[in-house]
């Protein structure tokens, strides 16, 4: 929820009545010079009563703008989006809702929030006047087929006395941010690679204890299970130690995401950029939903968690990388030198790639990588270039070790997921 609080901005710079009086309509304007034209002519002429109508016609607006300077500095706003992260191609809710602190009735108000073009017209709303201490509640959607990072807001509030002699603009301060996730296109539950021991079932196991002699204790705490005393080492330490419980190891898996600007031809919701960014962003989240332990890494040497995010949340993990994938771009890089950096020490498990075209010494350095992986699998971005040469380009990342497919458009991801397990069957490496 953003809020923005009472106090006015924006004219600060000559004065907060000064800027009030600035909006004058052309009526309150004409209402000021009929008033000051009868006072001039009341003078000359000495007719006292018409006096008395030129100052009424020159207060009412006068007044106006006082009531009206007061109420929009005491009118507060707030906005709620709902949900804040959304796949790419559906809506969000914006919720505005604006109150009346003041002990007076507000007039007219015209609110209007700002909004990048991609999530859709900028919404406009006319609310009749909020009576002291009352409220209203606005909605509108916004969508957006293109994934990235948008701010929503400030809020602009324009409000109107009733007799149209002035109006006066307030922008609040706060906004939100939406996130547009890249499409995630539903894979088949196949198994597909293994942990850390080349072990795959997708799901977690426990470390088979070999003897007493094994285990290592630790110190007793209130609540635990007095049957996992560990007799030998609380004689040894003369303090109460007790059994560890077993550790899960979890699957584990690698996405690399290749973002070479030169790795590319064409942009666009449906360029082979993006369609790499949503197949890595789709075996992201089908990977995390079975189990495994998934790791996001580019060939600009980003990695998501980073070396002291191994074991944390699975959805707090899974939130990051996809965060991440809704705002990566094209690299300037010309090989994966950087990304062969960053799973440095790596131990194992399933390495899956999203990449764009690759040549020889690509392909080399992606061979380098491939020894430290239990099974590793390529989508290559395909109809960019002539099939020949692509087809050339695949044979280069088989011959290093990898399972290569072609990743052209029209194409759904779930197939090649399925093409590329029974490759691996096929070659005795799976399923995994």
């Amino acid at each position: 929820m953003a809020a923005a609080g009472p106090a006015p901005g924006g004219e600060d710079d000559r004065g907060p009545l000064r800027a009030a009086f600035s909006g004058l309509t052309t009526r309150g304007r004409s209402f000021l010079a009929a008033g000051a034209a009868a006072a001039v002519c009341a003078y000359v002429l000495g007719q006292p009563d018409l006096l008395r109508v030129g100052i009424l016609l020159a207060a009412l607006p006068v007044l106006c703008v006082l009531v009206l300077h007061r109420t929009r500095s005491r009118v507060a706003a707030a906005r709620r989006l709902t949900p804040a992260r959304v796949p790419a191609g559906s809506e969000a809710r914006v919720h505005l809702r604006v109150e009346n602190v003041a002990r007076i009735p507000s007039g007219l108000l015209l609110l209007q929030d700002r909004v990048p073009y991609v999530l859709g017209p900028r919404p406009r709303f006319v609310l009749d006047r909020i009576e002291p201490g009352g409220r209203r509640e606005v909605t509108y959607r916004v969508r957006s087929d293109q994934r990235g990072s948008y701010p929503l807001g400030p809020l602009q509030l324009r409000l109107a006395d009733p007799f149209g002699m002035v109006e006066l603009s307030r922008s609040f301060n706060a906004y939100d941010v939406m996130t547009v996730l890249p499409r995630i296109e539903a894979l088949p539950p196949i198994r597909l690679g293994g942990d850390s021991k080349g072990h795959g079932e997708g799901s977690q196991r426990t470390i088979a204890v070999a003897g007493d002699d094994d285990i290592i204790p630790r110190d007793y705490r209130h609540g635990d299970d007095l049957r996992r005393v560990h007799w030998r080492s609380t004689a040894h330490r003369g303090a109460l130690m007790v059994r560890r419980e077993e550790q899960p190891l979890r699957a584990r898996c690698t996405v690399l995401l290749d973002t070479r600007r030169g790795g590319y031809v064409g942009g666009g919701p449906d360029s082979p950029f993006e369609r790499a960014v949503s197949g890595a962003a789709s075996v992201v989240s089908h990977l995390a939903g079975r189990g495994y332990e998934v790791r996001l890494v580019t060939d600009a040497g980003l990695l998501l968690p980073g070396p002291g995010g191994q074991g944390a949340d699975a959805a707090e993990t899974t939130g990051l990388i996809m965060d991440a994938l809704a705002v990566v771009d094209h690299s300037p890089g010309q090989d994966f030198t950087d990304a062969a950096g960053a799973v440095r020490g790596g131990d194992g498990g399933l390495l899956i790639a999203f990449t764009g075209t690759v040549g020889r010494r690509e392909a080399a350095a992606l061979g380098a990588l491939r020894q430290r992986a239990n099974a590793a699998v390529a989508f290559v971005a395909a109809g960019q270039l002539d099939p020949a040469f692509e087809a050339d380009r695949l044979r280069g990342l088989l011959g290093a070790g990898w399972t290569a497919l072609a990743h052209p458009p029209g194409v759904p991801l779930g197939r090649l997921w399925q093409q590329a397990a029974l490759e691996l069957s096929a070659a005795g490496r799976g399923p995994y």
